[in-house]
This record gives structure tokens, C-alpha cells and sequence, in this order.
């Protein structure tokens, strides 16, 4: 509290020590470096990549038998406009109505077609991520 007065007087802020004002031609102190990633990656990252997975899995598995057989909208615009024999599947007839070649139950295939789809998309996020990490460095 300076200004204030007590009873041996008014308060004197300190002039700082001799030992705290740095000399011309000092070494400058360390300072900490900071933004330099953590020595290992944090445990946490990897249980919420665990656990998105596991609910993408759930929910294929328990939801995609559940899905309608009627056409989505691009479907059924192609279908109503007359072009759908136009139509042609990206991978050579492999996932396309979300089934599988040579497997007979509709819903099995569909189900392992998902699963493949939750493969695919975390396998191209692992690798970008990969990527990422390699330009950082």
C-alpha cells in the first residue's frame, strides 16, 4: 500500500536489489521455451479415437439393418428422370446398394459393407495424419 501512512511514517516502495539488474554484458537468463510438442503424444487422443470408432461400429451394426430399401434422392431423381442405367459403381461393382459380391445375406453384406466404409475412412485419416506430422517436423 503505497502512499499510506503508518505509524513510523509514510511507506517507501523498495529500489530494486543490485543482484536483480542484470550487468552490460551478461549472459542472458534461460527462458523456457514454449510451443515445443510434448515428448510423448497425450493418452487421452487415443481413447476418443477408440471410442468414435467403437460408436461408428454400433451404429452399423445395430442401425444399417434398419435402413430403408427405397431409393435416396439422387436415386430416385435418376430413376424418375430415366438415366439410372447411366449409373455406375466407382470400385468395379464392389459396395454398390452398400452390398458386398459372392455374400448371399443382404444384411450381413450390408453390415460388412459399412464396416469396410469405418475402415476406409479411418485408415485415410490415419495416413493424412501421418502426413501432417512428417511437414511439421
Amino acid at each position: 500500500m503505497s502512499g499510506s501512512t503508518g505509524a513510523s511514517g509514510p511507506e517507501v516502495a523498495e529500489a530494486p536489489s543490485r543482484a536483480s539488474v542484470p550487468e552490460p554484458g551478461d549472459a542472458p537468463a534461460a527462458v523456457p521455451q514454449t510451443g515445443d510438442p510434448p515428448a510423448t503424444k497425450p493418452r487421452g487422443s487415443r481413447r476418443w479415437w477408440i471410442a468414435g470408432i467403437a460408436i461408428a461400429v454400433l451404429v452399423v451394426v445395430l442401425l444399417s439393418p434398419l435402413a430403408s430399401a427405397d431409393p435416396d434422392g439422387l436415386e430416385r431423381v435418376a430413376e424418375d428422370q430415366g438415366f439410372i442405367d447411366q449409373a455406375t459403381n466407382l470400385v468395379g461393382g464392389l459396395l454398390g446398394d452398400y452390398a458386398i459380391p459372392g455374400i448371399g445375406n443382404e444384411t450381413l453384406s450390408t453390415i460388412l459393407s459399412g464396416l469396410l466404409g469405418i475402415a476406409l475412412v479411418v485408415g485415410a485419416l490415419f495416413l493424412l495424419g501421418r502426413l501432417g506430422a512428417r511437414r511439421r517436423v
